[in-house]
């Protein structure tokens, strides 16, 4: 049981902001105290300005809702560290809107982090520096908001969604789980129109909202949401295992192979075997001929026909340039040709025009 008021009112105060509503048994459970200090511990934070609101019933509860000033948070220090790491990096990523409010965040936050946390935040940020080159669709600050609220709630959503194709529909969702997936985020829920699990693009929802009603929670047909997002992304693509011998020294390979080296092999001084595995026989083609140094594939023999293809696209592709430039060495030599003429003509009716006395101006 936890005896010291002060102490209990932050850790009431930790759970509640939680974005989901907490029955006053689990809340007293969680704190080791009777349910009537749990009601006294409400209206002692309800009178330091922070807005709990409570329900009645079998189904009530407590839950911090937003009031009209934001009262001071309570931070783990593995929390403080990782918010101030991503407002470090809010700036290049695909979420609109964020670069300016996460430098004002991140100046605050550090104002008051303290000199061990700051040293933490500083160093990574030092070491760190972000690619951010990228022209993709950006991703509503306040959309992702509202669909994360629905995913720690537990609540039923409302949105409008737009196809691939351009067809707009609404959507009546459970939600699950966000997954940011390189440039992208995805929203996985439970669609109840459809009866079925859905993977939404999160930049082709619009206006979504919490309809109040928590239903339980559903089982998830994947090991965890990032998996059902690889699954329904192409884990059910053919997956080509490719082996080639590369005659290059096995030094120079491994340099440009980078991680992939481990499938890299020694023959002798100048031969390698190489083994690899990837979903796009383009891919698997790049990497080939990126090292550049002679090869032979082995398997599987779609990379090999893929490579005949490819070799007779580029072979036609400078045959082209190779036309074009001796057209165009052929039109110079013919305006060389000419001009030399109308000189040599010029030349000549000078000349006569000089004899008679009828030099131009």
């Amino acid at each position: 049981m936890t005896t010291d008021t002060p102490k209990r009112l932050l850790q009431l105060l930790s759970l509640l902001q939680t974005p989901r509503e907490w029955p006053g048994g689990e809340l007293a459970d969680r704190l080791g105290v009777s349910d009537r200090t749990v009601r006294r511990d409400v209206e002692r934070l309800r009178d330091l300005g922070y807005p709990v609101e409570s329900t009645r019933g079998t189904l009530g509860g407590y839950r911090l809702v937003a009031g009209k000033a934001m009262p001071p948070l309570l931070l783990e220090d593995d929390e403080a560290v990782a918010i101030a790491v991503g407002l470090r990096s809010s700036a290049g990523h695909t979420v609109a809107g964020l670069a300016e409010a996460s430098v004002r965040a991140l100046a605050k936050l550090e104002q008051v982090l303290p000199s061990r946390l700051r040293r933490r935040v500083t160093s990574l940020g030092t070491a760190t520096t972000p690619l951010t080159r990228w022209q993709g669709p950006q991703v509503d600050a306040e959309v992702l908001t509202a669909l994360a609220a629905g995913v720690a709630g537990g609540e039923r959503l409302r949105f409008g969604y737009r196809a691939a194709d351009g067809t707009e529909t609404k959507r009546l969702v459970e939600p699950h789980g966000l997954v940011s997936a390189g440039r992208r985020w995805y929203f996985v829920a439970y669609d109840n129109d459809r009866d079925d699990w859905r993977l939404f693009r999160v930049d082709r929802i619009t206006r979504p909202f919490a309809t109040g009603v928590r239903p339980p929670r559903r089982e998830l047909p994947a090991a965890d949401v990032a998996a059902f997002v690889e699954a329904r992304m192409g884990g059910d693509r053919p997956r080509y295992r490719a082996r080639a011998t590369l005659h290059a020294p096995y030094k120079d390979l491994a340099r440009r192979l980078g991680d992939a080296a481990a499938g890299l092999e020694r023959v002798d001084e100048g031969t390698c075997e190489f083994v690899t595995e990837a979903d796009a026989l383009d891919w698997l083609a790049l990497r080939l001929t990126a090292l550049g140094c002679e090869f032979e594939v082995h398997e599987p023999p779609e990379l090999a026909a893929y490579l005949r293809d490819l070799a007779g696209r580029a072979s036609r592709a400078a045959e082209a340039a190779d036309t074009a430039d001796t057209a165009d060495t052929a039109d110079t030599a013919d305006a060389a040709d000419t001009a030399d003429a109308s000189d040599a003509a010029a030349s000549s009716a000078s000349d006569e025009a000089g004899e008679k006395g009828e030099l131009p101006e």
